[in-house]
């Protein structure tokens, strides 16, 4: 055979070959540039399909003929991905991780709604205005699934920012027949203060979950689900920039801390458990560590999996809670209800700092967001939060300081202390008779509390 023919030959069978399993072409998130948001772009929307059989390689889903897309499986249970603003045009940082741990956790459809054209907009304003457009084509398109016997129930939608209100439209024309949004640090401007239906709102959903990370800046104020997260009391998340100087990021990092966290709770890194309160200010001073109504589960854990808590959530109706982060991931803390009773004739003043340590571990907890008063024979109750959890504490060291240069130094005569783990159900730590020079760090090896001191 001459080696043209051989050629022709193999051309012919790698064409049959490519029709019998043709290549599927991986869709990508729209990358638009800072020119396209400085000029504006109009509305486009694509929905991209992502299961377990294509985490990483997208589909383009048709909006109007679901029978095009024989990948999308109606009996599995869809989650949606919905977006914010993008001044930038360019695509979340986050869009890939969270995607592949939603398909981690379950054989999901997960859809990703990508209106970057429309959303990459220097004007604010208009995007707006297109997020009702946006809620107008997510409605059909759930109209079509449902024609073909998807069941809302089984529909989670995840918006971030304006993505949350989007979210919250959709649902709104189904009456609240969607299974679940949630909503991480729902868009404030332009929404604050406006009635229900022009927002995000509980009645949009069977179950709505909120996190709120700049409700000084970027993100929505007051409560609008059936649980609303306040993450570091809703501002100034840990480790994001404190001044101007530090570029975009001081503008987007306590905003888009959100996902993050939202991240953290879907790959199982830690549990932030949240805890009902009034007011931040309340919670860090102790007075909201009871979990009583939430039954054996205790207080709420942030995250993909406070569906959990989701029939005593329904029954209380609105729920305000509040949780800590460290700096980075894991963001989790571990609370413990840290009691102290002194026997000291004068009353004291001061601040606490605790380490725990344990398999080579230490975890460091300083109570120092206001000055603790500490009377005789009157137990003092604080909220400990550390910065990970010592599984098995050998040893707690101690630390008391008033902060007062000028003044001479003071001890605190501590007649006993103990720990309670707030996330474990485990018999709570104690030690009696302790004296605490101020700033000297006092260490020493815990007893399991009597139980009458519980």
């Amino acid at each position: 055979m001459f080696l043209w023919q051989y050629l022709a030959l193999l051309l012919l069978v790698t064409v049959q070959i490519c029709r019998a399993f043709p290549v599927h072409r991986c869709e990508e998130f729209t990358n638009l540039s800072f020119g396209n948001a400085f000029f504006g772009t109009s509305l486009k929307i694509k929905l991209l399909l992502y299961t377990r059989e294509n985490a990483t390689c997208g589909t383009i889903l048709s909006h109007s003929n679901l029978s095009a897309n024989p990948e999308f499986n109606l009996s599995r249970p869809t989650t949606f991905i919905i977006h914010g603003y993008r001044p930038t045009g360019k695509p979340p940082n986050w869009l890939k991780k969270i995607t592949e741990q939603l398909l981690i956790r379950k054989d999901i459809n997960v859809i990703v709604v990508d209106w970057n054209h429309g959303a990459a907009n220097l004007n604010y304003f208009k995007a707006v205005e297109n997020t009702h457009k946006v809620a107008d084509n997510l409605t059909d398109f759930l109209q079509l699934m449902q024609e073909r016997g998807a069941s809302l129930t089984s529909i989670h939608m995840i918006g971030i920012s304006l993505g949350a209100h989007i979210a919250g439209f959709v649902g709104a024309h189904f009456n609240g027949s969607i299974g679940r949004i949630t909503a991480l640090d729902p868009a404030g401007p332009q929404f604050t203060g406006t009635p229900p239906e022009e927002r995000l709102d509980s009645k949009d959903a069977q179950f709505v979950d909120v996190l709120h990370t700049d409700i000084d800046a970027l993100g929505y104020r007051e409560p609008l689900g059936h649980i609303d997260f306040y993450a570091n009391g809703g501002t100034d998340q840990p480790g994001c920039p404190r001044t101007i100087f530090s570029g975009k990021d001081y503008f987007k990092c306590d905003h888009q801390r959100s996902v993050f966290l939202y991240l953290d709770s879907l790959n199982r890194t830690c549990a932030s458990r949240a805890f009902p309160c009034s007011s931040y200010k309340d919670f860090l001073d102790g007075n909201c560590l009871d979990c009583g109504r939430f039954g054996a589960a205790g207080c709420p854990v942030f995250g993909y999996d406070i569906t959990k808590w989701r029939d005593v959530l329904l029954r209380l109706n609105q729920t305000k809670t509040y949780f800590t982060t460290n700096t980075v991931t894991p963001f989790c803390m571990t609370q413990y209800r840290l009691d102290v009773v002194i026997w000291n004739t004068e009353e004291r003043w001061g601040y606490i700092t605790v380490k725990l340590h344990g398999n080579g571990e230490e975890a460091v907890a300083t109570v120092d967001h206001k000055a603790a008063q500490f009377k005789k024979y009157t137990e003092t109750r604080l909220l400990a939060q550390f910065d990970k959890d010592i599984q098995s504490v050998k040893e707690v060291s101690l630390k008391f300081s008033t902060s007062n240069v000028l003044k001479p130094k003071y001890k605190l005569r501590v007649l006993r202390i103990r720990l309670t783990h707030l996330g474990h159900q485990e018999r709570p730590l104690c030690r009696y008779d302790i004296l605490l020079e101020e700033n000297k760090e006092v260490t020493f090896r815990p007893l399991p509390c009597e139980e009458s001191n519980f």
